[in-house]
């Protein structure tokens, strides 16, 4: 069960990610870009939603288009909340306590994506491929057998004949 905490550390890694207080609770941005925030009971939201959010909490962030956003709340009604104001952007809402860990990281990133200048994705792709780099060699590593049995290979190379 995902906290707020977990969701500031994700949005933490994200380059230029900023977190603001704001009249309804947190809110993330990059470059001045809102991208998530938590959800308030505003007089504005419908009845039914503005009960859930004022019981638990509720996070929304961008996605690319009102289809994506009805794709997840179909899939997955039990966390995803149908649109909780009438206007604006396409987004989404979710149970913060429902969703499963992996997809919010995954949430937050692409919402992160959709408002980030191509220099701070760019910055994010790279260290993606830095840190699948890393791991690659520390795997090729593993299967070469341990540290010690390398230095004692090159050892050896060393030795007169």
């Amino acid at each position: 069960m995902p906290t707020l905490d977990d969701l500031r550390n994700i949005a933490d890694g994200l380059p230029g990610s900023e977190e603001r207080a704001t009249t309804g609770g947190a809110a993330w941005f990059v470059r001045s870009k809102l991208y998530a925030w938590e959800c308030h009971p505003w007089p504005s939201v419908p009845d039914e939603i503005r009960a859930i959010l004022a019981a638990e909490l509720v996070v929304a962030v961008k996605v690319a288009d009102r289809v994506d956003a009805f794709a997840l709340v179909e899939m997955q009604p039990e966390v995803f909340l149908r649109t909780t104001t009438p206007w604006g952007e396409p987004k989404v809402a979710f149970r913060l306590a429902a969703i499963d860990a992996d997809h919010l990281a995954e949430l937050m990133t692409e919402a992160w994506r959709l408002q980030a200048p191509k220099y701070l994705r760019h910055e994010l792709d790279a260290a993606a491929l830095g840190s699948q780099a890393a791991e690659g060699e520390k795997d090729h590593n593993v299967a070469a057998g341990s540290g010690e049995d390398l230095d004692v290979q090159s050892e050896e190379s060393n030795l007169p004949e």
